[in-house]
């Protein structure tokens, strides 16, 4: 293997990868600011931290998303598996979630299919994940959540939660997913408050019945952001 630092463009040399995966990462954080979504700039970054954690503490890790709307923390975890060899599967059925329908806070009509009269963000999603070119680490699953939580047998080195913060969704994906999560694995809820004035209870509750558990404990926070490693 060469191990002979590369110059570059000022003449100036560089280890080798150190300052391509750097621009190859902030590439990657500037397409995902881009995206459509609802997470903000430093709770994605958080998210990539986690799962880099959980890459670089498990060879050919897999790591699992739930809801991912049109990619923006696909790519931000996507980034973490590029960069540890991991793949990503990311679940959704991409017709939104309670919240997102007409006449709710965060429904978005620009995503609505014509033709069907549904949100249909898996057009966007595609998109997202192309122009970032992560098709070798990252695999689109398009389907109802417990549906193929019922029927997964891979473990799982990191898993991050944001699908449906409904009562029976949120409580649906914890339930189907937070057991696959290996020993020493990580486990990400997103939109946790514990204020209840400031959005849904579904998540804070799963994310407080996790601890509860006695298997997983806090591992880090970034705003709604929670972040559980398994005992």
């Amino acid at each position: 293997m060469n191990t002979t630092a590369a110059p570059t463009d000022n003449g100036t040399t560089a280890e080798p990868n150190g300052d391509v995966r750097s621009d190859r990462r902030e590439h990657l954080f500037s397409l995902a600011r881009q995206v459509t979504g609802f997470m903000p700039d430093d709770e994605g970054e958080a998210l990539f931290l986690a799962a880099l954690r959980a890459g670089a503490c498990f060879d050919q890790a897999t790591f699992m998303e739930i809801g991912a709307w049109c990619g923006k923390s696909t790519v931000y975890i996507g980034a973490a598996a590029e960069e540890t060899g991991a793949v990503l599967f990311s679940l959704d059925h991409h017709h939104g979630s309670e919240e997102n329908q007409a006449g709710w806070e965060h429904h978005d009509g620009s995503l609505v299919d014509q033709e069907s009269g549904r949100i249909d963000t898996l057009p966007h999603w595609r998109r997202t994940v192309g122009e970032a070119e992560l098709e070798s680490s990252v695999i689109g699953l398009v389907g109802d959540s417990p549906t193929v939580s019922s029927r997964w047998t891979t473990p799982l080195a990191f898993c991050f939660i944001d699908g449906g913060h409904g009562e029976e969704p949120a409580w649906a994906d914890y339930r189907g997913w937070a057991p696959r999560v290996v020993e020493d694995g990580w486990l990400a809820i997103h939109d946790v408050f514990p204020d209840p004035a400031d959005g849904g209870r579904p998540p804070f509750d799963i994310w407080q019945a996790a601890i509860a558990s006695g298997e997983f404990v806090e591992d880090g926070e970034c705003g709604s952001l929670r972040i559980l490693r398994r005992l």
